[in-house]
């Protein structure tokens, strides 16, 4: 585990976006104060990266998803009125731009197991390690819609443990390329014996698994991480598995710091189980920032934002996550009227913890349609990020309101307390996002899985 006499660390910040129009806090994207609706411009991507890095960011965090929210009404119709999350652009075609405007901004994109098979993204990880210098990360996720798998031409999205062990295959296969394929003196740049790279320091990679098969080479040299970092989110017995065998870095969605301390200790102590040390995994709470220089300003504006919140766009994501149609559910009913047992899981946790039983349902639900909003001046959402470090959490994963609107708040207004409070860090360390994470080495350490590949 990690040492309690150890000084702390200040907080990692990561920036949580999505190459689309409405990403998360839905309803948002037709005011006038933000730029969501330009996500296709490159110049509003490179703008917000720059802010971002002026605020001490670690990371853009680009989530993604393959396939539409289609259960909300039995159609993606919401979806695509919404904008909710289509249209979506590819995210990894973001990053050499953004690592050519930017310096030390880490840059992280999601990617499924499902989308293409790992010796081709072998490569594209390779690519964009060498062409971000080592800053590049990658979200592992598994696909949760059954659209998903009716646009990649499967039968039928596999059930949930089959997509881990899927998972479990492909970073395998990912770790045999990356690690195991070019010995690290493999590239030789002789210019007087015209040799390039040494073949017998190159080694086919022999692989016949349940989903997938390799026989060949990695494509592409060493880059400096060769292994990008390494994030997760999936808070399941299979996803917990999944990460403490893995992640690097683990998304927390817990309700409050003391349930965030409950999965960290869980995961940590599985990761040492599995051979692992504690401190080599990261765990960032998602979290919504809403910085006022008044109290009476901070929630004002949580005021405005929940007045542009869109049920429908939330309960449509909801349902397509869930895989349950919330349009069952009347928003204006009081919650207390709502049969309980006719209803799943969710819909009971948001009616049980109603402050108020008059609440009507669409109350409750645009309660819980932020990511853990948090209002105030800069002062009070220190004291709440304290709290949450306190628990055990290394960073936060901020969801955005408006775009760069959120962010500019937090390097203009927030940040200059942090850093007084030591909650966030007053210079980026040189070297890879692994180096200005973790402070070490370039590599993963000898203790994760990948290393068994490893030749020498």
């Amino acid at each position: 585990m990690t040492d309690a006499s150890a000084p702390r660390r200040p907080l990692r910040f990561n920036a949580f976006a999505m190459n689309c129009v409405s990403h998360i806090n839905h309803g948002q994207w037709v005011r006038d104060d933000t730029s969501q609706t330009s996500y296709t411009d490159l110049e509003t991507w490179t703008e917000l990266a720059r802010t971002l890095e002026r605020g001490y960011f670690d990371a853009l965090f680009l989530a993604d998803v393959i396939g539409t929210y289609d259960t909300y009404r039995g159609s993606r119709d919401t979806a695509v009125r919404e904008g909710l999350q289509i249209p979506v652009n590819d995210p990894s075609l973001l990053v050499a731009a953004l690592a050519h405007a930017t310096e030390h901004l880490g840059l992280a994109f999601t990617q499924s197991v499902l989308q293409e098979p790992p010796y081709n993204f072998a490569r594209r990880l390779s690519t964009l390690d060498h062409l971000t210098k080592g800053r590049v990360a990658w979200n592992v996720v598994t696909s949760y819609l059954e659209s998903a798998a009716r646009g990649l031409g499967l039968d039928g999205l596999p059930l949930h443990d089959e997509r881990y062990e899927r998972a479990e295959e492909y970073t395998d296969v990912l770790y045999q390329l990356l690690e195991g394929s070019w010995e690290e003196n493999a590239v030789l740049r002789d210019r007087e014996r015209r040799v390039y790279a040494d073949p017998a320091r190159i080694h086919d990679v022999h692989h016949e698994g349940r989903f997938y098969r390799v026989n060949g080479p990695h494509l592409s040299e060493p880059s400096p991480q060769r292994t990008p970092i390494l994030f997760q989110a999936g808070s399941s017995e299979r996803g917990r598995e999944f990460a403490a065998r893995n992640a690097e870095a683990v998304f927390l969605g817990a309700v409050s710091p003391e349930g965030a301390r409950t999965q960290v200790e869980d995961v940590r102590a599985r990761a040492v189980a599995y051979g692992r040390q504690g401190g080599d995994i990261l765990f960032f709470q998602g979290l919504t920032l809403i910085v006022g220089s008044t109290e009476e300003e901070a929630e004002r504006k949580l005021a405005d934002y929940r007045e542009h919140t869109s049920l429908e766009g939330f309960a449509a994501h909801m349902s397509g996550s869930l895989q349950l149609d919330l349009s069952q559910v009347d928003f204006d009913a009081p919650v207390g009227e709502i049969d309980t047992n006719g209803v799943q899981g969710f819909v009971r946790s948001l009616v049980e913890g109603a402050p108020d039983k008059t609440w009507t349902f669409g109350e409750v639900l645009r309660a819980r349609a932020w990511t853990r909003p948090v209002a105030g001046v800069p002062e009070r959402i220190a004291d709440e990020l304290e709290r949450w470090r306190d628990a055990g959490v290394d960073g936060i994963n901020l969801a955005y309101v408006t775009s760069p609107g959120t962010f500019t708040d937090f390097a203009d207004q927030l940040a200059p307390v942090l850093q007084k409070r030591g909650l966030l860090k007053t210079a980026y360390e040189e070297g890879t996002l692994r180096q200005k994470l973790f402070g070490r080495g370039d590599r993963l350490p000898a203790s994760h899985p990948a290393a068994r590949h490893r030749r020498g």
